[in-house]
């Protein structure tokens, strides 16, 4: 029996690695070619000391100089040491080229584009070697356009077990990619893919948590959702709530599919709300207007946000005034100009300040 193993590095990108119960990690990301680093192999240094995101593994013996009673109760790990139990996710130190890996390269074709509005895509992509491309629900790609330079990131919307790839792209005025959806993607049209890449992605449920989106930044969300629907371990025990809010009515996608989880999955609830007063949806304004005080669970909960900067800020802006520290508050926001726009991810905990990784991500 083996177990996935996800190794996200500093640099935003994430290596997966089959990992058998008998054998470290260490020895596993070896096999594959990726030198996490270490210099004893016995537990006595600490140079391989990763933190584990999600999963359960035997932590193997190592010495307190190596890890200490109170990192290990944190969920630092020796992955020299570590055996998996389960499948993991393990945040490792140092980049991927220090670990002489580097982001893997696909080639998709496009199975079907689709049209919500004038300024919204969805593109679904068919690949031949699927079982070759892992990621977490969360991470990008990097997309090259064709015919151009230029390369864009996209948010998978689909989970990590569907066959098919599925993106949603918020059109930017000239650029790259909007031309060519615009003007001559067409079916079987060969796209090459980079990734996955970044660290917005699903943890371990484990209490309340509440997503929050806005415009395409319901994305990422979805492929969590659908990751939450399929996964074998069954449905979370804690509940799941989504404030899903865009500029105008025309700007809302997929709700059929947020019905669609929401039947599925126990629980899961969702709101929508429109910014323009003229709106048809029943609730107006901004997604901080519409977030019940029994969602915030007192501050133990975990918040997952995508969405543009000013929403992000005005999410900070929110807690603060609220008087409230969420548990842990994983974000990633984008900045749609009229070439380019940046992607940031980064987690804040309660009780240690936030940090940013940025990443290009041009629409």
């Amino acid at each position: 029996m083996s177990y996935q193993v996800a190794l996200t590095f500093e640099d935003g990108l994430t290596r997966f690695i089959k990992c058998n119960t008998y054998e470290t990690v260490a020895d596993a990301a070896y096999k594959a070619r990726i030198n996490i680093p270490f210099d004893c192999r016995d537990g006595a240094c600490g140079t391989c000391k990763a933190f584990c995101e999600s999963g359960n593994y035997d932590a193997g013996e190592y010495i307190d100089e190596a890890l200490t009673e109170d990192e290990a109760d944190k969920g630092f790990c020796l992955p020299c040491q570590m055996v998996p139990e389960s499948d993991l996710v393990l945040q490792i130190s140092g980049t991927a080229e220090m670990a002489k890996t580097g982001a893997q390269t696909f080639q998709a074709k496009i199975a079907d584009l689709h049209w919500f509005a004038d300024n919204t895509a969805g593109f679904t992509l068919d690949i031949e070697n699927r079982d070759e491309l892992s990621f977490l629900p969360g991470q990008y790609m990097n997309v090259a356009v064709p015919g151009t330079d230029a390369v864009r990131s996209y948010s998978f919307s689909s989970g990590p077990g569907s066959v098919q790839l599925k993106f949603l792209v918020r059109t930017a005025p000239d650029g790259a990619m909007t031309g060519y959806l615009k003007d001559r993607a067409q079916t079987g049209d060969v796209l090459e893919l980079t990734g996955p890449m970044g660290s917005f992605f699903l943890r371990d449920i484990k209490r309340p948590t509440l997503m929050l989106a806005g415009g395409t930044g319901i994305a990422p969300l979805l492929a969590m959702l659908e990751k939450l629907d399929t996964t074998e371990q069954g449905h979370p025990l804690h509940p799941i709530h989504l404030v899903y809010g865009v500029t105008f009515d025309k700007d809302l996608v997929e709700l059929d599919k947020l019905e669609y989880f929401a039947e599925r999955i126990k629980e899961f609830t969702f709101d929508y709300c429109v910014a323009d007063p003229d709106s048809a949806a029943e609730k107006k304004g901004y997604v901080t207007q519409h977030i019940a005080e029994e969602q915030l669970n007192g501050g133990d909960v975990d918040v997952y946000l995508c969405g543009p900067p000013a929403m992000v800020d005005a999410v900070r802006k929110y807690w603060d005034g609220q008087g409230i520290v969420p548990e842990n508050f994983y974000y990633e926001r984008f900045a749609v100009g009229s070439t380019s726009s940046v992607k940031e991810t980064g987690e804040e905990h309660e009780g240690q300040p936030g940090h940013t990784e940025v990443s290009g991500d041009n629409r």
